[in-house]
């Protein structure tokens, strides 16, 4: 081969090379430009994103802020507002009270006074009857001194209804004789004046009444005098 030839090749050689690297560096070049291009729109929709999700959030606190701001507006109003009253119906709610008071005031003491008026009945009911006592004693003494033959005659059997008429009206007032001979002996009804051999009835029972005892509702008028076995 000619030396022409030759440079005339190795020119030719040199010239696609430079081609060569002239088109790689291009594709380079638009690869790094499409990457930027790339990173570019990624950083934007990202940046878009964000801006989006900061508005919705700023409109969503924008909403409840005003929200939130009435319930504590309307919170305050409760605990801080004050009923204005009428002058004139406070004045008649405190006479109502006062009358309400006096009346409850009146009946306690009514009630009282009716409780201490009936005791003091009772109590001088009491001391009438126990003063009958006595006369019914007599009474009783007087008809077992009758002899067997005059039992059935008038002045016995007047003084007989008379007795029973008696006892019926101390009954109906409440007055009933204690049971006594056979019992136990109880000192809240009993008063024992002596001891009684008995036979009949074990240690500690009444065998013996000296004197009848009467009740009074509740309330022992007389103790019954008696004798206990011992």
């Amino acid at each position: 081969m000619s030396e022409a030839k030759k440079n005339a090749s190795a020119k030719g050689e040199k010239a696609m090379d430079k081609n060569k690297e002239e088109v790689l560096e291009n594709i380079m070049e638009e690869l790094e430009q499409e990457a930027k291009d790339k990173e570019k729109e990624g950083q934007q929709e990202t940046s878009e994103k964000a801006e989006a999700e900061g508005a919705a959030e700023q409109d969503t606190s924008s909403k409840e802020a005003p929200e939130e701001a009435k319930e504590e507006d309307k919170k305050k109003g409760l605990f801080n507002k004050k009923e204005k009253k009428n002058p004139l119906q406070e004045k008649v709610d405190e006479l109502n009270d006062k009358v309400l008071r006096q009346m409850a005031e009146f009946e306690n003491f009514r009630k009282r006074t009716d409780k201490e008026k009936s005791q003091q009945f009772e109590l001088g009911q009491s001391n009438v009857l126990e003063k009958l006592l006595p006369i019914v004693d007599n009474f009783e003494r007087g008809l077992a001194a009758v002899p067997e033959a005059e039992k059935d005659g008038a002045f016995a059997d007047g003084m007989n209804k008379i007795y029973k008429q008696l006892m019926t009206e101390l009954e109906n007032l409440g007055v009933t004789p204690i049971e006594a001979v056979g019992k136990e002996f109880d000192p809240n009804f009993h008063n024992a004046v002596m001891q009684v051999e008995s036979d009949e009835y074990e240690s500690g029972i009444v065998a013996q009444e000296l004197q009848k005892g009467y009740m009074f509702h509740d309330t022992v008028l007389r103790h019954s005098m008696v004798g206990v076995t011992p």
